[in-house]
């Protein structure tokens, strides 16, 4: 099975994983999916500021809400469906991982728009 994973392959399934985890933990369109495990809590910090956080309600809400986790068990599905589906893997990885190098070339790119307009003020 792991014999004919090329480096290609591997870095596809890498950037796969991070972008489907970032999908789970951060976008807006997942957030029906975590909403009903998390609830506001109000937080005070040492200076007296007040602000609202979103918290975990149950394991399963801190593991919609950590990227550490998400991103362990959005591997572990990864790889599961490309060893033992490749058919049906392969295309979803493709996709997740041209999303994914793009958002990280994204994030490179906005941060040197931003440091351009800072710079020039």
């Amino acid at each position: 099975m792991l014999e004919g994973l090329n480096w290609l392959t591997y870095l596809m399934i890498i950037l796969a994983s991070y972008r489907f985890t970032h999908l789970i933990v951060f976008d807006k369109i997942t957030e029906f999916i975590r909403k009903p495990f998390l609830k506001k809590k109000k937080v005070q910090d040492e200076e007296g500021h007040e602000e609202t956080k979103e918290v975990p309600t149950s394991k399963f809400g801190y593991l919609l809400n950590c990227y550490w986790c998400a991103g362990v068990w959005s591997a572990i599905f990864i790889a599961l469906g490309y060893l033992y589906i490749p058919d049906l893997a392969l295309p979803i990885i493709f996709i997740l991982s041209i999303a994914g190098a793009q958002s990280i070339l994204e994030t490179f790119v906005g941060v040197g728009v931003k440091l351009v307009d800072f710079l020039k003020k």
